[in-house]
């Protein structure tokens, strides 16, 4: 990044399914607490999700809530708490360089299948179809959402990367702030997912929908009796700025982005591919200019599928395998396969290690699985490293997408 302004982290909002604040979140994941609990939903019936109670009310009126979507209304929420996290005053600054970019899986599947199920209670008189519907699904809806909350007028879209859209968020974001195009970011991933009834539909027909009598125990990655996928939703939203913006101002500053990486399997429509996991791995500590055993934490994305996991698994054996320093976690242990919020929220449950020194477990680790193994994996309870430098943080998707960011510790 020669010649490249460095770019921090000076504000984080979230809404997790066992936190809805950075320190609620982190408190939860270091005493094993989860977030997944019984869900029902339409022609699905009964099952398991990680479901968000956020005062949705914060930063939104109620006829903006009526009028927008959940996905759009968790995004708000993320902004306004990041904002405030970084003690900015959006009505001092200049609301043309602030820009918005938000990954999401997918978007407008939520809204589409209701008003289907509302006109067939009406015989498909169309009249019902609500005039809401095309802003609440076009691609950009939760950015611009964010946008008419704050009154933002620099660029805001989405980016669409299925679950490796909450790093290409933050990945975006600060390549905008690099290339001088906004002045301030808010970047990350939202998803809505857990009120749409296709998508847990696809995922049962797969066979990839996890089931357990203890919702707490039912998102269980490397472990050999694993079942699936625990549908949820959430948002992580961080505020972005340039290294020297933030000190100008005196902002505190959680992290800096160092390194990244993404790339394509370019081989199937659903399972992963180790070499290519591998690849990205690789070219993010080349970006960061580091070796591999300078990582101390690498956050998987492991998602508790057979394939998923296994992949992972030998990618990350390939890479840190000589590491005895490199601690390995998995937060969709605590929450769930957040979709499009994943790759940020599961950076920001460990952001806090730089400060605390402790690297949160992966839970529900009661039988690993030998294709599983890898080098001090944490499991079940958390571990004190002490003074923590680097994290490395893995999102993978649908369709083959890989991303990889690398944060470093911020001592002024």
């Amino acid at each position: 990044m020669k010649g490249l302004s460095r770019i921090v982290i000076t504000g984080i909002g979230l809404t997790s399914p066992n936190g809805n604040s950075l320190q609620e979140y982190r408190q939860n994941l270091l005493g094993g607490r989860s977030g997944v609990r019984p869900w029902s939903i339409r022609h699905v019936g009964d099952t398991l999700a990680g479901v968000c109670d956020y005062d949705a009310l914060r930063w939104q009126k109620k006829k903006e809530l009526r009028r927008g979507t959940r996905a759009g209304s968790i995004s708000i929420y993320c902004a306004g708490e990041s904002l405030k996290d970084a003690g900015i005053d959006i009505a001092t600054r200049d609301r043309s360089r602030v820009g918005v970019y938000i990954g999401t899986t997918e978007h407008g599947n939520v809204e589409t299948e209701n008003q289907i199920h509302e006109v067939s209670q009406y015989n498909f008189d169309l009249s019902f179809w609500s005039h809401h519907h095309n802003p609440r699904t076009v691609a950009n809806n939760p950015a611009g959402e964010v946008t008419l909350g704050f009154g933002l007028t620099g660029p805001a879209y989405c980016i669409g990367a299925a679950c490796a859209a909450g790093n290409l968020g933050l990945i975006h974001g600060a390549q905008m702030l690099q290339l001088g195009e906004v002045d301030l970011a808010l970047a990350g991933g939202v998803s809505e997912s857990i009120h749409t009834f296709g998508i847990f539909a696809s995922f049962r027909a797969q066979g990839a929908l996890a089931s357990h009598a203890d919702p707490a125990k039912a998102s269980r990655p490397f472990d050999k009796d694993r079942n699936g996928i625990v549908v949820s939703e959430g948002g992580c939203l961080y505020t972005l700025e340039r290294l020297e913006d933030a000190q100008a101002r005196g902002a505190r500053i959680h992290a800096e982005l160092i390194g990244w990486s993404v790339n394509s399997d370019a081989a199937d429509f659903v399972l992963p591919l180790a070499e290519r996991q591998n690849e990205c791995m690789r070219r993010a500590l080349k970006h960061a200019g580091l070796e591999p055993g300078q990582i101390d934490i690498v956050s998987t994305h492991a998602t508790a599928t057979p394939m998923g996991d296994q992949q992972e698994c030998e990618a990350v054996r390939a890479v840190f395998g000589d590491s005895a320093r490199t601690q390995v976690n998995n937060t969709k242990s605590f929450i769930g396969h957040t979709m499009g919020a994943a790759g940020a929220l599961e950076l920001a449950g460990n952001l806090p290690s730089f400060n605390d020194g402790w690297v949160h477990p992966t839970i529900n680790l009661d039988n690993l699985d030998p294709a599983c193994e890898v080098r001090n994996l944490v499991a079940n309870r958390p571990k004190e490293l002490g003074r923590v430098e680097h994290i490395l943080n893995l999102s993978f998707g649908m369709l083959g997408i890989n991303s990889a960011v690398i944060v470093r510790r911020w001592d002024g």
